[in-house]
């Protein structure tokens, strides 16, 4: 037993009448003498003790918190799991998680084990056919945590042959809840938490900005009655044809500079006006919209302010006589070209990156944006409501284009893909992403509407095909892209114009156009040698 002090080894002398007994005394337990029983007549037991367990003296109280050392090859008594596991140096780590403070795995607690003796192996869970309680849990290291209760009940439902009451496993659960609406406490947190936002600034329901307009001519109308949208007759040439030249010219000078935007308000984007080209909108990071002449005079016409940030896409409606605007503001604001009313406001509390109206005629009051949260949302102007969602890529939406006579539209975005989806079909039919493909912030449609070219971020002009296949064409370029007929210009981010050869790819002409990044290029559409440039100098530039 546990209170002996020596092991009793006894034998059989049958020689012997008597019974004889060498103990002792001072190496046995008294306790243990009380074992002996006496033998039968006629046999004689001869005893003698063997010490063969030498005293341990284990005090919990001065292991607790002993350090051992990892150079030891021995122990004189068993360690806790503490004890073996402390560090080697300093107190314990208050601040240690429960993951931290559970056991190790059983191969490192064995490996350990090794390098101290094997005096350690009492206190070892072992999962090979014996089961140790840990001293310091009451509880195997498998067993440690408690146990996992039952699993959720549903509520029951008919049989599977009964259509009508059949539940699983579409049956709800016996506590779930079916209302979103937050509880006392949970109401009273949101609360605090919306009061905090609003003394820091940070109302997410803040009011769109006032939007005013300031006319920078003199009459708004002619003599006849006839407002600027109208398309000029006197500048030699027919700007109300919607035929494409076939003929383009390399532009080599500079002839007009647009300077409205100031220095600090970058200009992000400019459109022309539809078919004729007679006007040029621009948008800048001033948070202004501004309309230009780009004949005649080429006076800076209406400036609109209505946003509280910078504005960063606009685009016209199929006449001109609307465009919407999108801002880091998060707000989308339809205005009226001629009289600068601002129309509508629309909104997700999301950020727009691009907007689009749909070119076809019986659906001008219907536009589609790329949002920051991944989606491409499209509004119905009549009723200022969602009517649909394309939620399918894994990043901020950057650009819209519609090909195939506008059946369908093409969307990039920053998760590097390049998707096509059906008009208002939620699922996208085509995706296109190769492990070697950049995100591509900007993209065009050629002329002939039989080639798509995307700017990519490798420094590279990608050129895929806009019918059917969408294949990638083996023409490469490189900066931004935006196509004419024969040529290519791209802007880069030194500011410089590159004009290439849409054939064989050649760099025809370089022309240094702004100071800082030439963000945005594009052809006249009726005067082939004509290209306007704008940079992130705040400058607006034509070139012939």
């Amino acid at each position: 037993t546990s209170k002996m002090a020596a092991t009793l080894v006894s034998y059989w002398n049958d020689s012997d009448n008597e019974t004889k007994s060498h103990v002792n005394p001072e190496k046995v337990d008294p306790d243990a003498l009380a074992h002996l029983q006496p033998l039968k007549s006629g046999k004689t037991m001869s005893l003698s003790v063997l010490n063969s367990a030498p005293e341990v003296a284990v005090k919990e109280a001065v292991e607790t918190g002993v350090h051992l050392d990892p150079s030891l090859k021995e122990v004189t008594y068993n360690p806790t799991y503490e004890t073996m596991f402390a560090p080697e140096f300093g107190p314990v780590n208050p601040y240690k998680s429960k993951q931290m403070a559970a056991p190790r795995n059983i191969f490192d607690t064995v490996r350990h084990q090794r390098n101290l003796g094997k005096s350690a192996l009492d206190h070892i869970p072992c999962c090979f056919g014996i089961s140790l309680v840990s001293p310091l849990v009451g509880l195997t290291v498998f067993e440690v945590g408690p146990k996992k209760t039952d699993k959720r009940k549903k509520v029951q439902g008919g049989e599977a042959n009964d259509i009508d009451n059949y539940l699983r496993p579409w049956a709800k659960y016996v506590d779930e809840k079916d209302g979103a609406k937050p509880s006392e406490e949970e109401q009273k947190e949101l609360d605090e938490i919306t009061a905090k936002r609003q003394k820091k600034g940070r109302n997410e329901e803040e009011a769109p900005a006032a939007e005013k307009t300031i006319l920078h001519v003199k009459d708004a109308y002619d003599y006849q009655g006839r407002s600027y949208l109208h398309v000029p007759q006197d500048v030699g040439i027919n700007l109300r044809s919607a035929d494409i030249p076939d003929k383009c010219y390399l532009p080599k000078k500079q002839i007009q500079v647009w300077s409205g935007h100031t220095k600090v308000g970058w200009v992000s984007a400019i459109c022309l006006f539809p078919v004729s080209g007679h006007l040029l909108l621009s948008c800048s990071m001033d948070y202004k919209v501004k309309l230009w002449e780009v004949y005649n005079e080429r006076r800076c016409i209406r400036t609109f302010i209505g946003h509280s940030k910078a504005v960063q896409d606009i685009c016209f409606n199929n006449t001109g006589s609307q465009y919407m605007s999108a801002a880091y503001d998060r707000y989308l604001k339809l205005w009226d070209t001629e009289t600068g009313q601002c129309i509508s406001r629309f909104t997700n509390r999301k950020v727009p990156y691009c907007v689009k109206f749909n070119p076809d005629e019986d659906k001008q009051n219907l536009f589609v944006v790329g949002m920051s949260d991944k989606k491409i949302v499209q509004w119905d102007v009549r009723t200022g409501e969602v009517v649909q969602e394309y939620d399918r890529h894994l990043g901020a939406v950057n650009t819209i284009t519609f090909v195939d006579e506008n059946r369908r539209f093409v969307s990039t975005s920053d998760d590097k893909s390049l998707r096509v989806w059906e008009w208002d079909i939620p699922v996208d039919f085509k995706y296109i992403a190769e492990p070697s493909m950049h995100s591509m912030p900007a993209v065009t449609l050629s002329p002939n509407g039989k080639w798509l070219a995307c700017q990519s971020m490798d420094n590279q002009i990608l050129i895929f095909g806009a019918q059917n296949r969408f294949r990638l064409n083996k023409k490469i370029f490189k900066g931004h892209m935006v196509a004419g007929g024969l040529y290519v210009v791209s802007g880069d981010a030194d500011g410089k114009l590159n004009i290439w050869d849409w054939k064989t790819t050649k760099l025809y002409h370089r022309i240094k156009a702004h100071d800082k990044v030439c963000i945005s290029a594009l052809w006249h559409p009726h005067e082939t040698s004509k290209v306007i440039t704008c940079g992130w100098d705040g400058q607006i530039k034509l070139w012939d």
